[in-house]
């Protein structure tokens, strides 16, 4: 069997279990959905972290999971592996065509549109995470020219929509809704300055909020050494131990 290809010991595996066991044999797609999230999660997580172990672990889990809907697409008459792998040969082929002797490079989007998506913006699954969803919504938009030509674009359009959020602070009324657009339109913005820069902002986002706990941990640490209570010591303190935190960082 070890002489077999990968994918084809899993998914005879799983196969295997789905006429044995009464547990992999009741599962469908739906019942499957939480766990591929929940795998593609970890996965990435493991990569974020550059854990080789962690990444053996978490690819090998993904693995199953595609194992599984492979199986399910058969068992069901839609496609077999075979059918699914050719659909991929076959695409990467379409939009490779200067490496596979099919013609000239062409343009992303003018590719696309031989694929069949109308519109520049279709096709982006609606569960995309907001940040990612605002990157590839530009990203669609700069394949049609709609970008500026460098950074400075979106930079001065982050300060005119900063300048915004202020002036709708200044009503006074938070949380309402022409602030929420607004604040809105300042993220957006820079998610835009991000891209330009080559930046993506889920993954730089996700950096700051591992520092963010690094640092408010060794707060907390630094607090309980000085006797210091943090639920009560007020801002001016607490801003005292952040900068020592970040002292220390060098």
């Amino acid at each position: 069997m070890q002489d077999r290809p990968p994918l084809e010991r899993v998914l005879d595996l799983v196969k295997d279990l789905r006429v044995r066991c009464a547990w992999d044999r009741a599962q469908t797609r739906e019942t499957l959905r939480p766990y591929l999230v929940e795998e593609v999660l970890e996965l990435d997580h493991a990569l974020r972290e550059e854990d080789p172990d962690a990444i053996r672990e978490e690819l090998g889990d993904f693995l199953l999971h595609l194992a599984w809907q492979f199986v399910i697409a058969e068992e069901r008459g839609e496609a077999t592996p075979d059918d699914i792998a050719d659909r991929v040969v076959r695409k990467m082929e379409r939009r490779h065509p200067h490496l596979f002797d099919l013609g000239p490079r062409e343009p992303w989007e003018q590719l696309k549109r031989k694929e069949g998506r109308k519109g520049v913006l279709d096709g982006l699954p609606p569960t995309l995470p907001d940040l990612l969803m605002a990157y590839r919504l530009q990203e669609r938009a700069a394949g049609v020219g709609f970008d500026w030509p460098d950074t400075g674009g979106p930079l001065n359009k982050v300060r005119e929509e900063l300048e915004e959020v202020e002036e709708e602070l200044s009503v006074g009324q938070d949380g309402h809704e022409a602030l929420a657009d607004e604040i809105g339109d300042l993220l957006f913005a820079v998610v835009n300055v991000a891209r330009k820069a080559g930046v993506q902002p889920g993954p730089a986002l996700d950096r700051t909020n591992a520092k963010f706990r690094r640092r408010f941990a060794e707060i907390e640490r630094i607090a309980v050494e000085k006797g210091i209570d943090i639920h009560t010591a007020g801002l001016e303190v607490l801003d005292g131990l952040w900068d020592q935190v970040k002292r220390r960082e060098g």
